[in-house]
């Protein structure tokens, strides 16, 4: 576990899990202790040691692919707290997310707001998270480009979900990936 972000209201823990180097996070809002998990690759015991002082709220999904939600039955059974994922992904999931996620809606974490955004092109559920000042992007954005795709008009729809939706956002806003190391808008 890594502490990836820490200010006055949100601290951002990074766990690298599973064969493929998945990262999950936890968001941690300072002021309350409320706490959401954003993606569940694999090693849920690790996931669940890092939630120790805090009260988890959330499961909240980038999108639904194997390496992304391997821990995530035993997530949900010991949490007890909603699932939450796009209905385009949640196809995928046994049981359904109890909380379907669309464009613009906004999670509230304790005294923090997590904007949701919908950026199709990995997945048709992809979804990306805004908290503070700070963007968790699942597969949709790493450093130096787009997530893979598999057809060429997939490749064009996170190509435009990422400039009509990411590229909105301040350059030098920070951007946590589902794989690898951080970056930055610009």
């Amino acid at each position: 576990m890594t502490t990836v972000a820490n200010n006055e209201r949100l601290r951002i823990e990074r766990f690298q899990l599973g064969s493929f180097g998945t990262n999950a996070y936890i968001l941690v809002c300072k002021e309350t202790g409320e706490s959401a998990v954003i993606d569940a690759p694999d090693e849920a015991e690790k996931i669940i040691s890092g939630l120790k002082g805090t009260t988890p709220r959330y499961i909240l999904l980038t999108h639904s692919h194997m390496d992304h939600i391997g821990a995530l039955g035993e997530l949900r059974s010991e949490l007890k707290v909603p699932l939450a994922a796009h209905a385009a992904d949640s196809k995928a999931l046994s049981p359904p997310p109890e909380m379907i996620l669309n464009q613009g809606d906004t999670i509230t974490l304790g005294k923090i707001q997590i904007s949701v955004m919908h950026t199709p092109g990995h997945t048709p559920g992809s979804l990306c998270f805004k908290a503070g000042d700070y963007l968790l992007s699942g597969d949709t954005l790493f450093p130096g480009g787009p997530g893979r795709t598999n057809t060429p008009a997939d490749f064009a729809r996170v190509v435009k979900s990422i400039t009509e939706k990411l590229f909105t956002l301040e350059d030098n806003t920070p951007v946590y990936p589902g794989h690898g190391e951080p970056t930055t808008i610009k």
